[in-house]
Order: C-alpha cells, then sequence, then structure tokens
C-alpha cells in the first residue's frame, strides 16, 4: 500500500512586507504594555523567529547589534532614574550625595536617595523601548531591503527608496564590521581595545559610506526615481489632493478622540479625507514610469504571517484595554501573564512553522535538489509518453 506523498516545503525568502507586518505587530503590542514577563517574552520570541527564520544576506547580521542596542537603553533608563530620579517615598536602597540646584531649577533633583521602585520603573520603562527596538530589528533581519524597495507602491517609490536606505545601515555597518574585523584579524596589530576600535572604526565607516554610494550609483543606473511626463497642472492637483486629504483626516481624528468636537468634523471628515488622499495617492503614482520584473507574490505562509502579527497586536491592545493590572502591573506587586496575553504570543510565534525554510546555502542546495528531481520525474513522463505512443 503506497502512502501519500509527503508535501515538500522549498525553501524561499517570504514576502518582506508580510514580515514587518509581523513586527509591528509585535512593536504595537510591546507599546501596549509594561509587564517585564510580557516584554521579555516577546524579544524572546522575536529571537527565536529570526534566528529560525532568517536568511543568510548581510541583513541578517544585524540582530545582534540591536540586541545590544536594547540592552544599552535599558542601561541608561536605569542610571536616568538614578540621577534624575532620587525620591524620599518607597523602599530606599542607597543613598547618594544631592547635589544642590539654583530656584530656577526647583522640581529637579540630581542624586539622592534611590529607592526600589524608582529602579523597577526604569527597568519596565527601558524594557518596553527595548522591545520596540528588538521589533525593528527582527524586521530588519528577516526582510530583504531590496525587494521591499521592489515591493512598494509607486506613489511612494522616492521615500521609499530614502526609507530602504536608511533601514540598512545598520545590516551594512554590521556586515562591514564583520569584514573588517576578520581583515584586520589576517593583518595583526597592536592589542589593546582602544587602539583595535579606533583601526577599526574608520574602515568600517568607509566601507559602509562606499556601499552607499555604490548603492545610489547603481539605482541611478537603473533608472530609479525617473518620472513620466506630467504636465505641472497635474502636479498641482495631486499635491492638492493629498494635503486636503491629509488636513481632513487630522481634522476627522482630533475630532473624532475630542467628544466635545461636532460630530460632522469626526467619521465624515476621516472618511472624506482617506478618500482623497486615496485618490492623489493614485494620482501620484502614475507620474512614475517604471517596470517591475517577476513581482514578489502573496501566498499563504506570507498571509499567515502577517495575519499572525495583526493579530498579535490586537491581542496585546485587547489585553491593555480588559486587563489593565496585567498590562500595567506597576513596581508594588508581582507580575503576571493571563491567558489571553499568554494567547498573544503563542500567535506571535506562529512564523516559526508558516514560514517556508530561510534560503540559506543549505536551502538552496535542497532548492537545486528538489528542481534536478522535478526535472527528473518530467523526463520520465515525457519519455514514457513518447514511447507509449
Amino acid at each position: 500500500m503506497n502512502s501519500a506523498p509527503r508535501r515538500v516545503r522549498i525553501p524561499r525568502e517570504l514576502h518582506p512586507v508580510a514580515w514587518w507586518i509581523w513586527a509591528i505587530g509585535l512593536a504595537t503590542a510591546a507599546s501596549c504594555t509594561s509587564n517585564p514577563l510580557l516584554l521579555a517574552s516577546l524579544v524572546a520570541v522575536a529571537w527565536i523567529v529570526v534566528v529560525s527564520c532568517r536568511s543568510d544576506g548581510f541583513w541578517s547580521r544585524s540582530f545582534k547589534l540591536y540586541l545590544w542596542l536594547g540592552l544599552i537603553v535599558i542601561v541608561i533608563r536605569i542610571l536616568f532614574r538614578i540621577v534624575l530620579g532620587g525620591v524620599d517615598d518607597g523602599h530606599i536602597l542607597f543613598r547618594l550625595p544631592e547635589i544642590p540646584l539654583p530656584d530656577w531649577a526647583a522640581g529637579i533633583r540630581l542624586f539622592g536617595a534611590v529607592s526600589r521602585e524608582s529602579l523597577l520603573a526604569g527597568l519596565y520603562d527601558g524594557m518596553r523601548l527595548a522591545a520596540l527596538l528588538i521589533a525593528v530589528g527582527a524586521a530588519n533581519a528577516l526582510a530583504n531591503p531590496k525587494r521591499l524597495m521592489k515591493s512598494l507602491p509607486p506613489a511612494l517609490y522616492e521615500i521609499g527608496t530614502a526609507m530602504v536606505v536608511a533601514i540598512s545601515v545598520i545590516p551594512q555597518l554590521a556586515d562591514s564590521a564583520t569584514r573588517v574585523k576578520a581583515a584586520q584579524d589576517l593583518r595583526g596589530g597592536p592589542p589593546g581595545r582602544v587602539r583595535g576600535l579606533r583601526r577599526l572604526l574608520v574602515p568600517i565607516l568607509e566601507d559602509a559610506f562606499e556601499r552607499s554610494l555604490a548603492l545610489a550609483a547603481g539605482m541611478d543606473t537603473r533608472g530609479y526615481g525617473r518620472t513620466a511626463g506630467v504636465t505641472g497642472a497635474q502636479r498641482r492637483a495631486t499635491g492638492a489632493l493629498m494635503l486636503t486629504g491629509l488636513l481632513g483626516v487630522c481634522v476627522g481624528i482630533y475630532a473624532f478622540l475630542d467628544l466635545t468636537a461636532p460630530r460632522w468634523l469626526a467619521t465624515p471628515m476621516l472618511a472624506g479625507g482617506v478618500a482623497l488622499a486615496l485618490l492623489g495617492f493614485i494620482l501620484a503614482g502614475r507620474r512614475v514610469g517604471r517596470s517591475r520584473y517577476r513581482p514578489d507574490r502573496w501566498r499563504l505562509p506570507e498571509l499567515v504571517v502577517a495575519g499572525s502579527g495583526v493579530l498579535t497586536g490586537a491581542i496585546g491592545w485587547s489585553v491593555a484595554r480588559w486587563e489593565p493590572t496585567i498590562a500595567h502591573p506597576g513596581v508594588t506587586s508581582m507580575p503576571e501573564i493571563s491567558m489571553l496575553a499568554l494567547c498573544g504570543l503563542l500567535v506571535a510565534i506562529v512564523p516559526l512553522f508558516a514560514a517556508p525554510p530561510p534560503l540559506t546555502a543549505a536551502g538552496r542546495a535542497r532548492r537545486a535538489d528538489l528542481e534536478r528531481t522535478v526535472d527528473e520525474r518530467e523526463r520520465t513522463v515525457d519519455d514514457l509518453e513518447g514511447s507509449r505512443s
């Protein structure tokens, strides 16, 4: 009895927008809570997904740098609490000599008593900001920046190009640091961390600068930024629609949040502003004349990964709305995790199982073997059909 054929998962790169939607969902959930257990769990989920799903591109090496940045942020927040957060309430851990300030700086204290509550508050705030940075770092380590630039709509092409170049700076610096460090180790040199840092810093910055210039030259050669023939009246009409739509969106959001404002300024103004902005968005896309070679398609794994990010952000907002003691436990009570928050963490780790295998060296070899096997089967079928005929 023949068993059913097992479905083979072909290694490939996931759509970069799907990774960014997933990371934005994690960042949204992190911004809605100050619970250290939830924040640490979100960081752990991001680390597990990045380690398991990243490719071998240069952008995948930047996640460690974001982890160090998150740790630095936490340390700085705690130091700020020690330097500027001296209070006489709570459980005093130690006292530092207080620096007197003039009368015009009333309300600000330098050093003084340091309490356990102030340190915990600084730790929680630092962990939340660090979780936001690490979520962005996860998107940078998982999404191919060049494919992200190719997937942007024409209306946002110039802005998107600048954004892609900006977010790829840290991955390029990480890749440059690895290559320059290996070259310096091979050449040898005077020992010492200070001298070694001085020998590394200038080549790293120079290499990153040269790669940025090469990227700009390559984009200019391929016609990036080339606009189609659009008259001045069409450009002014597009700009007027965009500005009017954005003003309508701002007024609608303000009226929607302010209950004392007239209701006709809320939903109708917001809907009209969005409609005008979308119309200007469509007209602005016509002035960019460029073709797209092999556009990235959205398949089931992309939809699952993006949906998990959206659902994670929604669950984080729901925990902050309906379970405030779980989302913000304070510094006087022990933080806890509810079943709803645990469901959000489980949803956030779905890309670990839904995303296709990463496109690494082993993945490329496996993909080549699969393609070779498929070609052999097709040739065998063709030979059998030819012999029968």
